[in-house]
């Protein structure tokens, strides 16, 4: 019998022995996810993709250890939608987090608007997967729908078991030694028609006292009665822009009001680490959203001064070096070979973002364009680095198309869930892709919006290996070939600051990432051929189209005084619970 079993159990032992590391993946079911998100940072703004003067050590550590994708894109090209696409693997018109105004983003914590609690996050997922989950930093999807505490669109309405950080997002307006930065100019306007109100009042009144304006005591106290509600109206919102926005919150609780901006860098890294030690001992996903680097560019001491890019270099270099510390804290806990880590950004750097002569803003590297450009590869091809030691093969770089909505299918599967099938999910799963089992992305088409706005389509040529790419509306940049919007702060999506392109303009991005040289009929055989192409493709996309609510429609995004997130008694909100602990 020994004899008999013998030929048959040698050759499936060094079947056994011979079998690739990578097979690791089918004993570790449920690895611990940690996903990195950086705000408006640039693709150029990274040493692993072409900087050599902004030091990234940490994050081009993740890049030789992991897969690097150099055609990483977001799903719009601000923070809201492209967030919300993110967490959810949809294009986010279909979630309604796309504007149809140019109110483009959540605007106030006491908006209406913000992710519906019909969506399942890839959180929500998890949680049921049996993870603990944690969302560390940025959220900007929204609060409450009709009251205060009913916390609607709140992180612990979307999966995570536990949630620090800032509702919204960080603004200029949360420090006080900045330059407003919220609706800057529409503000002006208001000031500017409660002076011309004043004036008007102020003249009719004096008028009356002279003799010289024969008006009557009851219409001087009405259009007295109507300067004051006018401001009062505008004031009691964007002159308390700091106390409404800049607030911090542990799960449903606000901890301080406002911010006190000097620990906040300190305090997320400190809740980041204290996360991953408590959940040690079973699967987490942990999804640590950098307020870096968002103006107003929030730095420490330490790390002020050190960059060659000022300010902005400064705080990239700081967000590296976050990195590295949560790097640090798997591996002292032993969790390196069983932790998938993820790095991109939200969109691309914001070109435009200026104070007299200081750049604020990031670099897009050599794509045009930038943040709130949903067309331009500078607005939304983002980084993308993937590490699985043992399971992902180090030094791996990817040039195929792939998308942040890709996130969502990518965790669900190896959490061991199963995405929603009630609903159109645009994310693919990348775990082939970044194994090395299959070429080529599954994505053929990927449609590029601005708001509602249409005003991209990406091809992926598969059997050549073309990737084009047709423009349909681009914005104008100001002044003429600036590559920006520096007039208005932000490109528009439609109106009079865009043209529309009929025939579309066409790139072959495999030839000209750059999108620097428009094809022809007469320069590309294939012209044609391509743009009918690509038309078929919008029109089957808009079939899969429904209408929704549009949560970022101009009732949901203003200021309601009854949805205001407050440690006090409204409108009494102020606290500092950080510091009396």
């Amino acid at each position: 019998l020994l004899c008999f079993r013998s030929p048959l159990v040698t050759p499936l032992i060094f079947g056994l022995l011979l079998q690739p590391p990578l097979t690791q993946l089918s004993i570790i079911t449920q690895p611990n996810i940690v996903l990195l998100m950086a705000d408006d940072l640039g693709i150029g703004d990274v040493g692993c993709y072409g900087n050599d003067t902004i030091r990234t050590p940490n994050i081009d550590r993740l890049a030789k250890e992991g897969v690097k994708l150099t055609q990483h894109i977001a799903a719009a090209p601000l923070c809201t939608p492209s967030r919300a696409a993110f967490l959810t693997g949809r294009y986010p018109l279909r979630s309604g987090m796309d504007a149809i105004n140019n109110y483009r983003v959540i605007f106030w914590n006491a908006g209406s608007g913000g992710l519906p609690p019909n969506e399942t996050t890839f959180a929500k997922i998890l949680q049921q997967q049996g993870y603990s989950t944690g969302l560390i930093g940025k959220w900007h999807q929204g609060v409450n729908c009709e009251s205060r505490n009913d916390h609607c669109h709140h992180p612990l309405n979307h999966g995570f078991d536990y949630f620090y950080g800032m509702p919204f997002t960080l603004i200029s307006d949360c420090q006080p030694t900045e330059t407003p930065e919220m609706d800057r100019a529409f503000r002006r306007k208001l000031w500017l028609s409660t002076q011309m109100i004043g004036l008007i009042a102020l003249t009719a009144a004096l008028g009356r006292l002279t003799g010289l304006i024969p008006v009557h005591w009851k219409t001087l106290t009405c259009l007295a009665g109507f300067s004051l509600l006018f401001f009062v109206s505008w004031f009691s919102s964007y002159g308390f822009v700091r106390y409404w926005n800049c607030i911090m919150m542990r799960n449903h609780e606000v901890t301080e009001q406002p911010m006190v901006t000097d620990r906040t860098t300190s305090l997320i890294l400190r809740e980041s680490i204290s996360f991953i030690e408590r959940n040690k001992h079973k699967p987490f996903l942990l999804f640590l959203s950098f307020l870096h680097s968002h103006t107003p560019l929030l730095t420490t001491e330490k790390f002020l001064r050190r960059s060659r890019h000022g300010l902005y270099g400064d705080n990239v270099e700081e967000m590296d070096w976050m990195v590295g510390q949560v790097l640090d804290a798997i591996d002292k806990e032993g969790l390196k070979d069983t932790t998938l880590v993820y790095f991109a950004s939200d969109h691309g750097g914001w070109l435009e973002r200026r104070e007299d002569k200081r750049q604020l803003g990031g670099w897009n590297g050599i794509y045009k364009g930038g943040k709130a450009m949903g067309g331009w590869e500078g607005g939304i091809r983002v980084p993308g680095i993937f590490r699985w030691p043992g399971v992902l093969p180090a030094g791996r770089v990817i040039d195929e198309p792939t998308s942040l909505m890709d996130i969502y299918p990518t965790v669900v599967y190896l959490a061991g869930g199963a995405v929603p099938q009630d609903r159109i999910i645009d994310g693919r799963d990348l775990m082939p892709l970044l194994r090395g089992t299959v070429a080529h992305s599954e994505h053929e088409f990927l449609f590029h919006y601005c708001g509602i706005h249409l005003h991209a389509v990406r091809w992926h040529q598969k059997d050549s290996g073309a990737i084009w790419k047709a423009h349909f509306v681009t914005p104008i940049f100001s002044p003429p070939g600036a590559g920006a919007c520096y007039d208005r702060g932000f490109c528009p999506c439609f109106g009079e600051g865009v043209t529309h392109h009929d025939p579309p303009l066409l790139f072959d991005l495999s030839r000209d990432p750059s999108e620097a040289r428009p094809l022809s009929a007469d320069t590309e055989p294939l012209f044609d051929t391509v743009l009918r192409k690509i038309g078929r493709a919008i029109e089957e996309h808009r079939r899969t189209l429904t209408p929704v609510p549009e949560q970022l429609s101009v009732y949901n995004v203003v200021w309601k005084p009854w949805l205001q997130p407050c440690c006090g008694t409204f409108p009494f909100c102020w606290c500092d619970k950080e510091g009396d602990s």
